[in-house]
């Protein structure tokens, strides 16, 4: 007897297409988001620029640039 388990019929599992999409467009968010901080970086106040090895507002900034430009991302593709 086969052991029963949840979700394998339901079809949970992706493509390996898919999966190559899905990271595709998150490096692409991350190198966009990257550009985007550091070419505005120097109009920044000194508290918002990141130091590196630290915890700091820079980086908060730097994933909200990332976050903004996936986000870009998978609307246009929405609405293609």
């Amino acid at each position: 007897m086969r052991r029963y388990e949840p979700g394998l019929e339901q079809g949970l599992m992706v493509s390996k297409q898919s999966v190559l999409v899905n990271f595709i467009q998150a490096l692409c968010a991350v190198v966009l988001g990257n550009v985007a901080y550091f070419l505005l970086a120097p109009s920044f106040p000194s508290v918002g620029r990141h130091h590196p090895f630290r915890f700091d507002l820079g980086m908060l900034i730097d994933f909200w640039f990332c976050l903004v430009a996936y986000g870009l991302i998978r609307t246009a593709r929405k609405w293609r």
